[in-house]
């Protein structure tokens, strides 16, 4: 009895912790916000700094999880850097990833939508200054996200570029309000910015009214003469909608945040871009 009782005392199971979570009282949202933190596996016991890849859709039931195990797989084959992951809950994705439209019909069936620029004012004055307080971070970050989130940062791109130094846009969501970001992107592109980017953008088989978006906008970033904007086109029509985002992200922070090392071809790590610049 005394063997049975030890050994299942033993056997009690331990928490696994992979990351923290904190909670941001938002000005710009008016409402408090919940934002996860996914450190390297080296963090604890190295003095280094660490790039940041923020993530739209970063709730523990959104994409965190997966992104973060993506970056640990990334580094431990040296395919990518080691990042600071940094998810950003969503809780109204309509509101929070879409920008105004007077598209009556569009307004009817999503009353909320129309809030990017506060969720961009909420990361910019709230989230990365708290990053930057709270973790060791080099000052270089970049952006991940898909569909709507994908949708948010071709508009952050566009609109605001210098906010993030690296994007990557998942079968972004371009066809909202009539395709009026992309029909607006080359007028966008033509404005300089302080700094180099990198824009990794892909899409998977989604129809027309996604991919027509997408056409505008590889078309305006092909005849772009920003200076020192690197971007890869990496569509994906063997994929779908549901597909895509686990197939591709391990590509996108390989472009994102590359590595000095000469991967051996049989790795399969090899770039897919179809319309690369850099």
């Amino acid at each position: 009895m005394a063997l049975t009782c030890a050994a299942s005392a033993a056997a009690q199971p331990v928490p696994i912790t992979i990351g923290e979570t904190h909670t941001l009282a938002s000005k710009p949202l008016a409402q408090a916000r919940v934002v996860n933190v996914y450190l390297p596996a080296d963090y604890a016991t190295s003095a280094k700094t660490y790039p940041v890849l923020y993530l739209i859709d970063g709730g523990l039931d959104q994409d965190f999880l997966h992104i973060a195990g993506t970056s640990a797989l990334g580094a431990l084959w040296a395919r990518s850097q080691d990042v600071i992951v940094v998810g950003i809950a969503t809780m109204d994705r309509r509101r929070e990833l879409t920008g105004p439209t007077q598209d009556a019909a569009l307004i009817k069936e999503f009353p909320t939508a129309g809030g990017s620029a506060a969720f961009r004012a909420f990361i910019r004055d709230e989230v990365m200054p708290m990053v930057a307080k709270s973790y060791r971070t080099s000052g270089e970050t970049g952006v991940i996200g898909e569909s709507l989130a994908g949708l948010f940062i071709v508009e952050t791109y566009l609109n605001e570029p210098d906010l993030f130094d690296h994007y990557a846009a998942i079968s972004p969501s371009l066809w909202w309000d009539d395709e009026r970001l992309a029909k607006a992107s080359a007028a966008l592109l033509a404005k300089p910015t302080a700094k180099p980017h990198r824009l990794y953008l892909t899409i998977a088989d989604e129809g027309r009214e996604m991919q027509t978006g997408v056409d505008r906008l590889t078309a305006a970033l092909g005849a772009s003469s920003r200076s020192g904007q690197s971007w890869c086109y990496a569509p994906r029509p063997d994929l779908t909608h549901a597909t895509i985002y686990h197939t591709v992200s391990p590509e996108a922070l390989q472009y994102l945040f590359p590595t000095a090392v000469e991967q051996d071809p049989k790795s399969g790590f090899d770039l897919s871009c179809q319309s690369p610049k850099s």
